[in-house]
């Protein structure tokens, strides 16, 4: 019984050595690979582009958008729907009372039709005039006694004669007297016409029309309110197609271009593409800004009010290029970001805390300041490495 019994434990001591043996086999490649691939290695402090970027806070807006304003006194008799009420092309957007203004374009056409009837009565007596002069009718003789007809041969010319009167020039004067209350009745007759047409145009601007295709995006006034000339009514905008529209800092704005596009995102939540569609040309004085439209693709999900957020290339002086050394770079373990750098004569190494500022592509993070270009620092130093540590075998990059 005692001989089974030390067989057995000699055959378990056996299965555990062979068991300790296999997981040294299998586990030294593992050993060695994660070694090789976090050797240490003396790198060069590099200068390289930077892929920061600028974020503006910008606001979604129509492609066009108008305030409506009342052109007349009066108040509102009807408006055309409610805010988002679409409309086309010269739809009734509001209508102000014109019961006023048409009754006095009754009154004017009355007065149109009595200078009417004064124009022809005066065109009338000057036609008489040139057919039947007013200055040679007998009833306007001055009689002596004697027939009419002797009047005209005897008492005229004798008039002449003495210098009393002026046949020739009594003529000239009816005639001017006539023509000009034929041009005075024309005068009324225009006069009149374009009171009425003024008030036409009054009437024509109690109606608010839409000038184009599009929404009401808000309303300033109800059915009832009383409003005068200026006053707005409502917004009307065109929201098929949308904008952004963002105060870009001037220093900025020489890195846009009309036609450039910029990646966006549109309420933290919809990414998308803009295109530069328009760059006022003068800045604002008091903040230094320029207003910047940017056209965003038909049918991306936005309404006009949201918020959105612009991604601008930072083209600042000296933003382009940043010194940069990768992640690994820096001591893992310390609080503040720490580098090796590297004395290859004395095969030794100091450490050097730096500021570190973005992250940038390809792993790398930039550094604002600690490091110069052309210095070498130590690649995947191990964690609570310091001032001398220096890697053996290590490669030189």
């Amino acid at each position: 019984m005692e001989l089974i019994i030390g067989k057995l434990i000699m055959l378990k001591c056996k299965h555990q050595k062979m068991l300790v043996v296999s997981l040294c086999f299998f586990i030294a490649p593992v050993l060695f690979l994660s070694s090789s691939v976090n050797a240490a290695e003396i790198i060069t402090v590099n200068r390289s582009i930077s892929s920061s970027q600028t974020v503006l806070g910008s606001t979604v807006v129509p492609y066009k958008e108008i305030t409506v304003t009342a052109q007349v006194p009066g108040k509102i008799t009807s408006l055309g729907g409610d805010v988002g009420t679409s409309f086309t092309k010269g739809g009734v957007l509001a209508k102000i009372d014109d019961a006023q203004l048409l009754a006095k374009r009754n009154t004017l056409w009355a007065q149109i039709t009595s200078a009417q009837a004064a124009l022809k009565n005066s065109q009338a007596q000057y036609q008489r005039e040139i057919v039947s002069p007013r200055s040679k009718s007998i009833n306007g003789m001055p009689g002596m006694g004697v027939p009419s007809m002797m009047d005209i041969f005897m008492t005229r010319p004798m008039y002449d004669m003495m210098g009393d009167s002026n046949q020739g020039y009594n003529r000239y004067s009816d005639l001017v007297s006539s023509a000009t209350g034929v041009s005075q009745a024309e005068s009324q007759v225009m006069m009149a016409w374009s009171q009425l047409n003024e008030l036409n145009t009054k009437i024509k601007d109690t109606v608010s029309v839409a000038p184009f295709e599009g929404i009401i995006m808000s309303k300033m006034v109800e059915v009832g309110d009383a409003v005068q000339p200026g006053q707005p009514l409502m917004t009307y905008g065109f929201i098929k197609y949308l904008r952004l529209q963002a105060d870009v800092p001037s220093m900025l704005v020489s890195g846009l271009a009309k036609g450039m596009s910029v990646p966006v995102r549109i309420s933290n939540t919809n990414p998308t593409v803009a295109r530069v569609s328009q760059i006022y040309p003068i800045a604002d004085p008091s903040r230094h800004t320029v207003v910047v439209k940017f056209d965003l693709p038909v049918g991306v999900s936005a309404s006009p009010g949201m918020y959105a957020e612009i991604f601008l290339p930072d083209t600042t002086p000296g933003g382009n290029s940043v010194i940069t050394i990768p992640k690994t770079a820096l001591i893992p373990g310390r609080s503040l970001p720490t580098v090796l750098v590297v004395d290859e004569e004395s095969k030794t190494s100091s450490l050097r805390l730096i500021r570190v500022g973005v992250a940038q592509r390809d792993g790398l993070v930039s550094v604002v300041s600690g490091l110069k270009v052309g210095e070498r620092v130590i690649n995947n130093p191990p964690a609570g490495a310091s001032s001398g540590w220096y890697p053996k075998d290590s490669a030189v990059l």
